[in-house]
């Protein structure tokens, strides 16, 4: 059974794109494979510097992650922090890549070009990130397109370890679904908390149609033919109208008579009804925090059961453990 392992950030409140983009698929593959899901923390310290609003948001990505069926008896599931090992991985690791390595990730540079300021956690993220992957042996590591490149320098930093060791890493094959790969925002660039631009997934509704009319779309007329394809709009109702509805949509579109206010009442009502059971879900975690840290906590457990294999296999042939 194939081993695979995805983390997501809780630098904000969880979204539609955070959705279909890795939970959805989390959700799905913890029923036919060995599943290790957490929440990375760590990573979110890199633009995150708000102790309060950092642990509020750790525990409410928890609380989304459950409430949207996340089994904690299917799967090891935990915050990033609460494995000390990844930061000493992280470390013998980073002594192990090259500054040029780093200085090529994309993300670094785009983060940069759009103001964030650079800092060292930011600029060492993939090594970070390796650790987390190698740390348990993972087999496939689901990504966005986005994230291809990380997976592509953690592949180059176990390959250099392992040249210089011998056959200590796992080598991870990283996963992208081309179908969820990229989740339109209502602006129509990538649904991203940076971007301001998202839909969160527990939004009341007030603020759920709020976002919803703020879709960015064309000023094509009512009564002209619109085009399905090049619609950010459509792009978004395509995640949640089922293929029958779809295909009449796309019909009404390309035929005209179709307002673009009409279609974004009928995604808000599909939005409504695609999450109201998880709605509920979440109420009974929302008032049992005592019970999310349990599970959090024996997931970490099992979590470091494993980790700590790994790094007394890595200490060993660096010579740390004498």
């Amino acid at each position: 059974m194939a081993r695979v392992l995805s983390g997501i950030q809780p630098s904000g409140s969880l979204h539609i794109g955070n959705y279909f983009g890795m939970m959805k698929q989390m959700i799905k593959l913890q029923n036919s494979s060995e599943l290790f899901c957490f929440i990375v923390n760590y990573h979110a310290m890199t633009s995150l510097h708000d102790g309060d609003e950092l642990k509020k948001n750790t525990i409410e990505a928890a609380i989304d992650f459950l409430a949207l069926g996340l089994d904690p008896d299917k799967s090891i599931f935990w915050i990033q922090s609460d494995v000390p090992e990844v930061t000493e991985l992280s470390w013998i690791l980073s002594c192990h890549t090259s500054l040029g390595l780093l200085e090529r990730s994309h993300s670094y540079k785009d983060k940069i070009a759009r103001g964030l300021i650079p800092n060292t956690g930011l600029f060492i993220y993939p090594v970070l990130m390796a650790a987390d992957i190698l740390l348990y042996d993972a087999n496939i590591v689901p990504v966005g397109k986005d994230q291809k490149q990380h997976i592509e320098i953690t592949r180059d930093i176990a390959g250099s370890f392992n040249n210089t060791y011998g056959d200590i890493f796992v080598m991870p094959e990283g996963e992208i679904s081309e179908e969820t790969a990229v989740i339109p925002g209502i602006d129509g660039q990538k649904m991203s908390k940076s971007y301001g631009n998202t839909i969160n997934i527990f939004d009341d509704e007030k603020t759920l149609k709020k976002k919803v009319m703020k879709i960015v779309t064309d000023s094509t007329p009512i009564e002209d033919p619109k085009d399905p394809d090049k619609c950010n709009l459509f792009s978004i109702y395509k995640f949640f109208a089922a293929d029958s509805m779809l295909s009449d949509m796309k019909e009404r579109y390309l035929k005209g008579g179709t307002g673009y206010g009409q279609v974004k009442n009928e995604l808000l009502d599909l939005l409504i009804e695609y999450f109201k059971p998880y709605r509920e879900n979440r109420k009974q975690f929302e008032n049992d925090h005592g019970e999310v840290r349990a599970i959090l906590k024996k997931g970490a457990d099992k979590a470091r059961s494993v980790a700590s294999i790994t790094l007394k296999r890595v200490k060993e042939a660096v010579g740390i453990n004498y």
